[in-house]
């Protein structure tokens, strides 16, 4: 039996299971649903609507991920870098657009996915499946194991952070109002389009892509691609993952040098990563410093590396992913 036909046959095992735990998160699975149903509305709108509004949803796609890729995780979950309070406002505003919980409660989960990576503690963990780390995660209640690393972590330079606190004083209603609201008076506004045209294409649609385009991190990032420098971890390069979330699917680098502020071992140039991009602009004029990179612990790796292939020490043997196991029960 193939990988996707393994995935389609799990999942309403899966969904039976938890329905007879009680373990169904109901108000995340609710949400999620008419998350989902107003983006297929916007697709139908999508066709009524002006190009202006479309280049508009167009735009707001990496503007709202820079608030997941540039704020959220590279600034505030790994702290791998320093921003003035003026670009910690602006990715406070973008991550809002993104919507995706507050900071504080993505970042915390964002570190106990880090150190807890592919164990019962991790949110999403991978070696539960694809549609899991994708999306499962959400509709289900988290496993005793998350809970408990999330009381025992030490997360109080994000509550010393007022920008975190003022995003966190009004979650989730100023993220709804940018997610949906705000995205259609700008284009009402400026080039007089339809209000709900606006709401739906600009605001639902583009909200559930981008959704979707960050869950391709903890899914396709952690099952897909290949291992350089890592081959005991799940995280991958993944150049697809990169193209969808901004940068952020050099994953098999960014789970061995969480602390880079690139995510990827090379620049721009030669690894899509409009994050880093963004990052460093505002680094040239002065408004972020401290930026963080991985270059020289890898270098002292390989170098330890080549160091064990000369002298005929065994490399480790890369981790065997879910379908590797689940082959050998077939």
């Amino acid at each position: 039996m193939d990988l996707s036909m393994r995935m389609v046959k799990n999942i309403p095992g899966v969904i039976s299971h938890h329905w007879k735990e009680g373990n169904i998160n109901w108000p995340m699975l609710i949400y999620i649903a008419l998350v989902h149903v107003a983006a297929s509305y916007g697709v139908v709108k999508s066709f009524q609507a002006s190009y202006e509004t479309l280049l508009w949803a167009f735009v707001l796609w990496p503007f709202s991920g820079f608030g997941i890729t540039v704020g959220v995780h590279r600034l505030w979950s790994h702290r791998s870098y320093e921003a003035h309070w003026s670009v910690r406002f602006l990715l406070m505003l973008l991550n809002s657009i993104a919507n995706q919980g507050s900071i504080y409660h993505w970042a915390r989960d964002h570190r106990v996915h880090h150190k807890f990576s592919e164990t019962d503690a991790d949110p999403h963990n991978a070696t539960r499946g694809f549609f899991f780390a994708h999306m499962g995660w959400l509709f289900v209640k988290k496993h005793p194991e998350v809970v408990k690393a999330g009381r025992e972590m030490d997360f109080s330079d994000l509550k010393a952070d007022p920008v975190v606190a003022l995003q966190h004083k009004f979650d989730p209603w100023f993220a709804l109002y940018m997610c949906y609201v705000f995205p259609a008076q700008i284009a009402v506004r400026f080039w007089g389009e339809d209000f709900w045209t606006g709401f739906f294409v600009a605001g639902a649609l583009r909200y559930c892509v981008v959704l979707h385009f960050t869950w391709f991190v903890n899914s396709a990032a952690h099952l897909y691609g290949d291992h350089p420098y890592d081959v005991m971890s799940y995280p991958a390069e993944n150049p697809f993952v990169s193209w969808c979330s901004c940068g952020e699917g050099w994953h098999n680098w960014h789970h061995k040098y969480p602390f880079d502020y690139a995510a990827s071992e090379y620049g721009i140039s030669s690894q899509f990563n409009p994050s880093k991009l963004f990052i460093d602009t505002f680094a040239s004029v002065g408004l972020v410093w401290g930026r963080k990179r991985g270059h020289a612990a890898w270098q002292m790796g390989r170098a330890r590396r080549d160091r064990d292939k000369a002298a005929g020490v065994p490399l480790p043997k890369p981790a065997p992913r879910p379908w590797e196991v689940d082959a050998k029960k077939d």
